[in-house]
């Protein structure tokens, strides 16, 4: 009965510990204003799963999307909701040339090992999520940034897995944080004061 137990135990810790391991952590996330507009500077944590590494090293590119909002609190009705955007990115192995590869869009960037590709996943930079117009002036926003791996991009015969196992579930909670906004300078209204002609008398 003891023995029966033990091994119990074991299974059920080493459950946790996938779970654990499939996870993804918000560390850091802050914005900042630049000439483009609003932009996003956040910072992933997490052990990348065996069985999502087995997939990419067998040719299957993993999908994964960082998803942004925020809103503007207003106590005299719902909150204004200011921004959404969505970032996916693209991981995949090429076999022909052995190197691992993450794009979003048309860009593209190349590595050797699948732990420096893991780090450009990991580290979000520079992404716009807002216009600069679309901001109030010195008002306070509650943003929300996380990631997780798409599924539904996921081969078919992978998704009927993926609905039962642990592993596929890859994915952060919201990390929250909040913004001010800085102090936006009115533009000055400039008039023309028409010339007076001087008539001598």
């Amino acid at each position: 009965m003891r023995d029966l137990i033990k091994v119990l135990l074991t299974a059920v810790l080493l459950t946790a510990a996938t779970a654990k391991a499939a996870e993804i952590e918000v560390r850091s996330a802050a914005l900042h204003l630049a000439n483009e507009g609003l932009v996003l500077d956040a910072e992933f944590s997490f052990q990348f799963p065996p069985r999502l590494a087995e997939a990419v090293e067998s040719g299957v590119p993993l999908y994964f999307l960082v998803e942004f909002e925020m809103s503007r609190p207003r106590w005299y009705w719902l909150d204004e909701r200011a921004a959404a955007k969505r970032l996916q990115l693209q991981l995949s192995y090429h076999a022909l040339s052995r190197q691992y590869a993450v794009s979003s869009g048309p860009l593209e960037q190349q590595f050797s090992t699948l732990e420096e590709a893991l780090g450009v996943l990991r580290h979000v930079r520079n992404w716009v999520v807002a216009d600069r117009i679309a901001l109030v002036s010195n008002a306070r926003y509650d943003a929300a940034v996380r990631m997780r791996l798409d599924t539904s991009l996921l081969p078919k015969p992978i998704q009927v897995s993926a609905l039962t196992n642990r592993e596929w579930a890859f994915e952060s909670e919201w990390g929250h944080f909040e913004y001010r906004s800085p102090q936006m300078q009115a533009p000055v209204e400039t008039r023309e004061v028409p010339s007076v002609e001087a008539t001598g008398q």
